[in-house]
């Protein structure tokens, strides 16, 4: 089985520990977090893979006695950033374009479809060319990470709540200022989809939101077709059910290409930076006409991962957002 790495809390105590199955996991001795094992895999020469293998303790913990954690963060939340393409899945212009429900001018096509239709064409380029280039959004930084089992804030100024089920890359910028993947995760990108369906220039807005990260990091190579299900309960009841897929075999672009078009710029290569980025669904309750409400769970599981991602949507306080004089 591929390498699946835990960030986990025992006895008040953060912990690594490599995933064994649903119900056990493995401890890794002499680190505390991921992007510390990481950093010393960096200093050391070696993968993210063999620093892990080096620290096995043989002792095995089970996950029904600990907390889990995001499966990555770093000491200081300002040094990570969520960001995320869209459009990028076969299947997600459509869904986009029910969303909005809006034609562009003269019956033609919408700006949705356009750059899908283009990702269609030239999101995936040959080996070392460069394909066209996505959309891209920012969620924000560390702060905004919610692991499986927390709730999921949305501000209390939020129109719509919606789930967004999809894979995300994580990455460590090293000393040369070069992106590392260190794997993949499964996620819930967050989205206020009736601020964006009002007019799309909002899709900015839409976008700052939480977003929620499964547990396990999936080292290595993220399969060609990852099949899952995203499910909402109300009340304890099922309230929508629906298949996605992802992987490359569904998408529109490859992800060296979304990679690319996101690492070109070279503020997001600062060494020492952890970058978490979402690679797209085509997928939504919303494009069902489904209205979260505070007090639904969401629940997100896929074939390449062993634990769900769940989480219950709550609605945040109201805070006040005035400039002061100083």
């Amino acid at each position: 089985m591929p390498l699946r790495l835990l960030q986990i809390e025992v006895d008040g105590a953060r912990c690594v520990a490599a995933l064994v199955d649903e119900r056990r996991a493995e401890l890794l001795v002499g680190a505390t977090s991921v992007h510390a094992l990481a950093s010393a895999a960096l200093a050391q020469g070696m993968s993210l893979a063999e620093a892990a293998e080096r620290s096995r303790s043989g002792r095995y913990l089970d996950l029904a006695g600990v907390r889990l954690l995001p499966p990555i963060d770093h000491p200081d939340p300002a040094h990570l950033y969520l960001t995320g393409t869209g459009l990028t899945h076969l299947g997600s212009a459509a869904s986009r374009d029910r969303m909005h429900a809006l034609a562009a001018s003269g019956g033609g096509q919408t700006d949705s479809m356009r750059i899908f239709q283009e990702g269609l064409k030239g999101g995936k380029p040959a080996a070392g060319a460069v394909g066209v280039q996505p959309e891209w959004f920012y969620k924000g930084d560390g702060s905004s990470v919610v692991p499986s089992g927390a709730a999921l804030r949305s501000p209390d100024f939020a129109l719509d709540g919606g789930e967004e089920p999809e894979i995300a890359g994580i990455y460590l910028i090293d000393s040369e200022g070069v992106p590392r993947r260190l794997g993949f995760c499964l996620a819930n990108e967050f989205s206020d989809h009736l601020t964006e369906r009002h007019n799309y220039l909002w899709l900015a807005h839409s976008k700052l939101r939480p977003a929620a990260l499964g547990p396990e990091l999936l080292t290595g190579t993220l399969p060609a077709d990852v099949r899952g299900t995203s499910r909402i309960y109300r009340d304890g009841r099922l309230l929508w059910e629906k298949a996605f897929l992802t992987g490359e075999a569904n998408m529109s672009h490859s992800i060296a290409n979304l990679e690319h078009h996101h690492f070109k710029y070279a503020a997001f290569r600062r060494p020492g930076d952890v970058h978490v980025h979402f690679f797209g669904t085509a997928t939504l309750s919303f494009a069902d006409q489904i209205r979260t409400e505070p007090g639904d769970v969401f629940d997100i599981s896929a074939d390449a991962f062993v634990l769900p991602l769940r989480n219950t949507l709550v609605r945040g306080a109201a805070a006040t957002a005035a400039p002061r004089p100083l």
